[in-house]
């Protein structure tokens, strides 16, 4: 019973930063984006 307590006050503070969210999803795709770039040009 506490650990579903414990899940359920995570995922509502989890819901309230949902916006974040998306931020993070930009930042982990700029970053992947990134590497790409970075490791083509190390090869050529």
């Amino acid at each position: 019973m506490k650990k579903e307590k414990n899940d359920y006050s995570f995922w509502t503070k989890y819901k309230k930063f949902a916006g974040n969210e998306i931020l993070l999803y930009v930042v982990m795709v700029i970053g992947i984006i990134a590497g790409i770039v970075v490791i083509s040009i190390f090869k050529k």
